[in-house]
């Protein structure tokens, strides 16, 4: 990552107040001072100090991702596409991961970090993390299948979901589109909870995770870092972020 942009994120100013400090030789890098603004740095493996201050060799990274269809949730695969290879080499971390998954053909909402506290304290059951979806169905959700979805939808095999809450945006004989959320996750839940209503999901994508809402003007297949915003709000997991 760039000096300066570490530094900005890392809350030692503006980008303006930054660059003052890197040019007014405050910022060393492996003992050396640096003028270099744009130096490619690495938190994580160098020793990197702003008027003697040590950053912290142990910073996490937290990835916002608009994931695309044909991408899979995991951290290496033999023949497909993942999320990690989404992510620009530069901004790679030892340990980085998905936290909690989205199916090869849905897309939207995903974080990746290598803080493995945070990440199982939002997959945790007990947690009830709430997850939205965009899910478009072919056919009608009707009055009786929302019913059912308040109620919680048993799948196939009498597994019991938790109680849904669904919004009807659009609905025709042929097609649906709803807002759902759910706060546990199994195995392809969604899809599973449709299909128990007699129809097929057409489209999926994730559009927040807890505190977390996509960026809309987050591109598909493109992240960025986590505002500090959005940090803050992540603390209500009780993990340091």
């Amino acid at each position: 990552m760039r000096l300066d942009k570490l530094l900005e994120e890392l809350q030692f100013g503006s980008r303006k107040t930054v660059k003052r400090l890197i040019r007014g030789k405050q910022v060393t890098v492996d003992g050396i001072v640096t003028l270099n603004e744009s130096q490619n740095v690495d938190a994580q493996l160098q020793m990197i100090k702003v008027k003697g201050q040590l950053i912290s060799h142990k910073t996490h990274v937290y990835y916002m991702l608009n994931k695309p269809k044909g991408v899979v949730s995991a951290v290496s695969d033999a023949s497909k596409k993942t999320v990690i290879d989404l992510i620009a080499p530069q901004d790679r971390r030892p340990g980085l991961y998905p936290v909690g998954r989205l199916d090869g053909d849905t897309e939207g909402l995903l974080l990746l970090t290598d803080n493995g506290q945070l990440g199982y304290q939002l997959i945790r059951p007990n947690k009830e993390v709430a997850k939205c979806y965009e899910v478009k169905v072919n056919g009608l959700v009707s009055a009786e299948d929302c019913a059912k979805f308040k109620d919680g939808i048993v799948l196939q095999g009498g597994i019991q979901c938790k109680p849904a809450k669904i919004t009807v945006l659009a609905a025709t004989e042929t097609e649906s589109h709803v807002f759902l959320t759910i706060q546990e996750g199994k195995f392809h839940q969604v899809k599973r909870m449709v299909q128990a209503c007699g129809k097929k999901v057409t489209d999926l994508e994730r559009l927040s995770m807890g505190p977390l809402t996509l960026d809309r003007k987050l591109e598909i297949g493109t992240f960025r870092r986590l505002t500090k915003e959005e940090l803050e709000k992540l603390t209500i997991f009780g993990v340091e972020v």
